[in-house]
This record gives C-alpha cells, sequence and structure tokens, in this order.
C-alpha cells in the first residue's frame, strides 16, 4: 500500500512539473497574441479607435430634429406684468412657465452628411492606424525572441566549449602527472578554462539580460518564468525571397500597410471637411415649433357673490305723490379665487410653428477661418501620404537590400564555421602527438568558437532581416 501511495504522490509531482514546465515556454506565436492583448500602446490605440467610433455615432445622430423641454417657477414681486393676463399688477404673485420646442434642419448644403463622412473615414482611419500598430508590435516581438534564442544558443556553444576545454585541461593534466608534458600546457589550459568561463556567465548574463528585455515588450511580470523554444528552422526554407523584387514587396506593402491606407483614408476625410466648411457659409433651411403655457397666482376667477348693501342707482316719479322717488340697488361683493394650475395651463397654452432661413452675413471671419483650415489640412494630408509611400518604400528597398547582404554574410560565416571545424580537428589529433603546441591548439579552438558565434549571429540575423520581408509582404511572423 505504501508503495502505491509513493507511485501517486511520484506521478502527480512529475504532472505538475510537466505543466509548469510548459507554461514557462513561449513559442513565437505565443508571445506576440500576449503582446497584442496586453501592450499598452495598443490598448491606448483602442479606445482611440473607440471614440472615433463614438464621433461618427454623435454625428449621425445628429441628424435628427432636436427636442427640448423647459419649466420655470419663480416669484414677483411691486408692480409687474401678469404673465396670464398681460396687465399691470403691483401685487405680489408666483408663476410658472412651461415650454416644449423642437428644431429640425430642412437643407444645409449637406454640411451634416459631409461631417458624417469625414468622422467615418477618420474611423476608418483610426482602425487602420491600430492594425499597423499590432503589426508594428508584432515585429519588436518577433525582434526580441530572435535575440533571446541567439542568446540561448550562445549559452549552449560556450557550454560546450567549457566542457571541451575541461576535457582537454583534464587530458592535459593526466600527461602532466604521466611526465609527458610540461606543467606550463597545464597552465595554459586552466587560463583557456578560466577565460570559457567567463564567456559562458557573460552568455548567461546575455540571455538574461534579453528575456527581461522579451518580457518588457510583452508588458508581462518580471517574475512570471518565461522560456523561449528554439524551432527547427532551415535558413534555406527562408529563402523565398530570390523569388521577388523590392518593388513587388513595394507594391504588395502598399495594398495593405496601415499608414498607407490610414493616410489615404484621412486624404479623404480632409476633403469631406472642405465641403462641411463650405455648408456653413451657405443659407440654411430649419424648421421649428414651440408648445407654451404659464400659469399665475394673482390670475383670479369670481365664484360668487354676497350682497353687502345698498345704494342709489337714480330716480322714479310717483304718479300718486307727484314726486320723484329714489331707487336704491344691492352693493354685491364677489368672492374670488386662483385659477387652477390645470386650467391655466389649459387656458394659456398656445403652438408656434415656424420657418427659419438662416443666412450667414456675417459671424467675425469664423467660417471663412474655418473653411481656410480646412483646405490646409487637406493639404498638409495629402502630403503626409506622399511621405508615407515615400518612407514605406525607401524602408523596403533598404530592408531588401539589408537581407540579401546577410544572405551572402551567412554563407561566409558558414563556409568559415565549417573551416574552422576542420582545423580543430586536425589540430586536435596533432595536439595528441604531440606535433604542435599547446599556444597553437588555443589558437585553433578560438578561432573555431569564434567561427561558430559569427554563424551564429549571422544566422539570426538573416532570419531576422527575413521576417522583415515576410511583413512587409503581410505574411504571419511565426518560425
Amino acid at each position: 500500500m505504501r508503495s502505491l501511495y509513493l507511485l501517486i504522490i511520484f506521478l502527480f509531482t512529475n504532472i505538475l512539473f510537466a505543466r509548469a514546465q510548459e507554461n514557462s515556454q513561449w513559442t513565437l506565436q505565443r508571445c506576440v497574441q500576449y503582446a497584442l492583448e496586453h501592450n499598452i500602446s495598443i490598448q491606448q490605440d483602442v479606445l482611440n479607435a473607440r471614440l472615433s467610433k463614438f464621433t461618427l455615432l454623435q454625428s449621425q445622430l445628429a441628424q435628427l430634429p432636436s427636442l427640448n423641454g423647459s419649466t420655470s417657477y419663480g416669484k414677483s414681486y411691486g408692480r409687474s406684468v401678469d404673465p396670464t393676463s398681460n396687465q399691470f399688477v403691483n401685487a405680489d404673485y408666483s408663476s410658472l412657465g412651461v415650454n416644449v420646442s423642437t428644431n429640425v434642419l430642412l437643407f444645409g448644403w449637406f454640411q451634416q452628411r459631409n461631417t458624417i463622412a469625414r468622422n467615418k473615414y477618420t474611423m476608418q482611419a483610426s482602425e487602420a492606424d491600430l492594425d499597423q500598430l499590432k503589426n508594428d508590435v508584432s515585429l519588436n516581438v518577433a525582434t526580441g525572441y530572435l535575440r533571446a534564442l541567439q542568446a540561448k544558443e550562445q549559452v549552449n556553444v560556450s557550454e560546450k566549449q567549457v566542457e571541451l576545454s575541461k576535457a582537454q585541461y583534464d587530458q592535459t593534466k593526466s600527461f602532466f602527472d604521466a611526465g609527458r608534458l610540461p606543467e606550463l600546457n597545464v597552465a595554459q589550459l586552466e587560463s583557456q578554462l578560466a577565460t570559457d568561463s567567463a564567456n559562458l556567465i557573460t552568455a548567461i548574463a546575455n540571455y538574461t539580460s534579453s528575456i527581461l528585455d522579451l518580457k518588457a515588450l510583452l508588458n508581462l511580470e518580471f517574475a512570471t518564468p518565461l522560456e523561449v523554444i528554439a524551432p527547427d528552422v532551415k535558413v534555406e526554407d527562408q529563402m523565398s525571397i530570390y523569388s521577388t523584387t523590392p518593388e513587388q514587396v513595394y507594391q504588395e506593402a502598399h495594398k495593405h500597410f496601415g499608414t498607407i491606407k490610414a493616410a489615404e483614408l484621412r486624404v479623404v476625410a480632409a476633403k469631406k471637411g472642405i465641403n462641411s466648411a463650405v455648408g456653413t457659409l451657405l443659407p440654411q433651411l430649419s424648421f421649428g415649433a414651440q408648445l407654451q403655457s404659464n400659469w399665475a397666482s394673482s390670475y383670479q376667477q369670481i365664484n360668487g357673490y354676497t350682497i353687502a348693501g345698498s345704494q342709489p342707482s337714480g330716480v322714479v316719479y310717483n304718479s300718486a305723490s307727484h314726486l320723484y322717488d329714489t331707487v336704491f340697488s344691492p352693493v354685491y361683493s364677489p368672492q374670488y379665487s386662483t385659477v387652477p394650475l390645470g386650467n391655466q395651463l389649459s387656458n394659456n397654452f398656445r403652438q408656434i410653428f415656424a420657418l427659419t432661413l438662416s443666412v450667414p452675413f456675417f459671424n467675425g471671419w469664423q467660417s471663412q477661418y474655418a473653411l481656410r483650415q480646412a483646405r490646409y489640412n487637406y493639404a498638409t494630408q495629402e502630403l503626409n501620404e506622399y511621405q508615407a509611400e515615400l518612407t514605406l518604400k525607401q524602408n523596403v528597398y533598404k530592408s531588401y537590400n539589408d537581407a540579401m547582404n546577410s544572405i551572402q554574410k551567412y554563407y561566409a560565416a558558414l563556409r568559415a564555421s565549417q573551416a574552422a571545424d576542420r582545423a580543430l580537428d586536425f589540430a586536435k589529433k596533432r595536439y595528441d602527438l604531440g606535433l604542435t603546441s599547446t599556444v597553437d591548439y588555443l589558437v585553433t579552438q578560438n578561432a573555431m568558437y569564434s567561427a561558430a558565434f559569427n554563424l551564429l549571429s549571422a544566422k539570426y540575423d538573416l532570419i531576422f532581416k527575413l521576417k522583415v520581408i515576410d511583413y512587409y509582404l503581410g505574411k504571419e511572423l511565426k518560425l
């Protein structure tokens, strides 16, 4: 039973270790995907693209009629005009006003439509900028990843160099103990072993530094384990550049490059901006309607009368007495009350409908200045488009030339490394037979490792230059 428990614990521990090791291994595709999801610059451009969408939506909703409502309540003291009877009163009273208005532009020389079109192309330009930034971040991540791979392989080469120097030192030490070689040879190989160990420490430090740089590009926590995976890349399989010309690469990049798309869209948006600015100089026809009513505490109504007495109102001839009798009429005292709110609002309800023709004669040259500014912006965007195309073409031709030169450097470094390997093989055989000195052997060995480092540098430099060409061709960056 105890053996079964131990077996289960062993298997569980191995599973956890394998998962932890798997999580620490990052491919180029995983690095690129993580960077696209967590890069700060990309997140900022995403917000800019969303803001452009909101601006477009706002300009589209601006075509709808406006509807506004307002109400006001106040108290008046002293002599003033009663808002319900329009008569002067010398009393304190409260008042309430209600107003609902709507307005719609019937014709404005397509100013709003041009504004919508401008915002639409501006939004598409922001999206193109975002796509371009994602491609740029992907290329930067690929560059950092390749540097880390190069540093990792340099660590492997340095480790092999230390192992070889250690084995050679042990063999020479045994020859010295047997009296076949002098102690000078042992000291020389011991010095070489110390130098190779120092080179190994430097290579490890360079690899650690490249991993930290890669984590910074990914916006990854520095405490998170990350190990780059060295794929089996055959340089010869990457040589599709021979089937293309720099002009073909440029034409392909021109079709999908975000900076070119954004520049073209901003030129169109600037043209629409001019059309929109022209509309502000021309008359505009709009339709408006208002619904209004009010209430005042001074507006009163008569509820009834009471007889407060009588007063003479005339005379009448009495034929019997041949005298005039005085006629009395009752004096009525009215009883007042404030007209209810609903009744006043209903009685005072009025409607206003109007067609308004607005002619901009003079507004401090604001419209003229806006038109000039729109024209200057259009000219600027045209120059920006030309500059973007020129920059892209220069970069493509330079990158193509760099890639072709890297191919030549790689093959030259490959031949030099192969020759250095053969020379070291011959030197080792001669050294084992005592036909060459330790110094000559170490010189040949150092030449071999120098050639190996040069080959590594040329290899990854070539891979990077070829990935730059893939970047311009719009291909996925992968190893």
